[in-house]
């Protein structure tokens, strides 16, 4: 199933959804009341109640109930992880690139490099990245491949790690690359609206391997990012075994899994994103998340 959270005709409050097709959604929470069965209003609540809530989603989608097209709707960012965990120069060539333009190491990193991004950081689809010049001059872009957690994960082995995702998005892992703090990333990655995230979540039986995705980023149309997430250093799998070494995963939260080369500050000259640019990010088999900069200080 693709999930999603909507808005609909100036409504308040939002509602859950699942894509169906490439441009309609349907309301589960209508579809659940019509046929007079209990589902949970919200995508978190629903990943909480477990595989009875999922087979229940999954069995109203099937009696083909009515849907709307996506364009009379507002998406929203999917649900509000309790954490995101970035993960980064996990990617052979964006290793490469970073050494050369942000003076990260150049070895290769022999264990995942990690850090946070708060939940206040979340955006939905469509909605804008905030430019403040006053903050940055170097606002970059990065695709990656966004893991939802569904079953608590505390100490898993990594043969055992896949079993507790419940599913996968995008996040773009947008940054300030002049607001590192002596080689701290949470400011950088951290402000409002540096996590962009959806469209969707695609339930993990819909992509049994995300060791295999195309994945890409283009800006104003021009293409910037295109690799796969075969290239990861440290798969899905090993980094939820590393994180959850020392950490508790809880359900909802999210693993921000890398970028791939092909961000701003690799360029020659670099390039960063401006107020008015339009930055799309597609991953295989979970869509487009297209949001646009603007400038924050208006």
């Amino acid at each position: 199933m693709q999930l999603l959270t909507y808005r609909a005709d100036g409504e308040s409050t939002p509602r859950l959804g699942a894509r169906t097709g490439p441009d309609r959604v349907a309301d589960l929470t209508a579809l659940a009341t019509a046929a007079g069965v209990e589902l949970p209003g919200t995508l978190l609540e629903l990943i909480r109640a477990g595989a009875p809530a999922l087979a229940t989603a999954r069995a109203l989608l099937d009696q083909a109930g009515p849907t709307r097209p996506l364009t009379e709707v507002t998406l929203c960012a999917p649900l509000r992880p309790g954490k995101i965990v970035g993960v980064g120069l996990n990617y052979v060539e964006h290793v490469a690139e970073s050494h050369l333009s942000l003076d990260t190491e150049r070895e290769l990193p022999d264990r995942p490099v990690l850090f946070g991004k708060p939940a206040t950081a979340v955006t939905g689809p469509g909605q804008p990245i905030l430019h403040n010049a006053d903050l940055t001059k170097q606002l970059d872009w990065e695709c990656e491949l966004a893991v939802v957690i569904g079953e608590t994960a505390f100490r898993v082995d990594e043969a055992d790690a896949l079993r507790h995702v419940f599913g996968y998005s995008i996040v773009n892992d947008v940054s300030a690359r002049d607001q590192r703090r002596s080689g701290q990333w949470f400011f950088s990655k951290g402000q409002d609206s540096y996590a962009p995230f959806g469209p969707v979540v695609v339930t993990a039986d819909e992509i049994p391997d995300p060791q295999a995705l195309d994945l890409s980023l283009r800006v104003n149309g021009e293409l910037r990012q295109d690799s796969n997430t075969r290239h990861m250093l440290f798969g899905v799998a090993r980094l939820i075994a590393d994180i959850s070494a020392g950490m508790t995963l809880e359900t909802g939260d999210v693993i921000a899994t890398g970028s791939p080369s092909g961000v701003g500050a690799g360029m020659v000259p670099p390039q960063f994103l401006q107020p008015g640019d339009l930055v799309e990010a597609t991953i295989e088999r979970i869509g487009t998340l297209a949001n646009p900069v603007i400038d924050a200080r208006r």
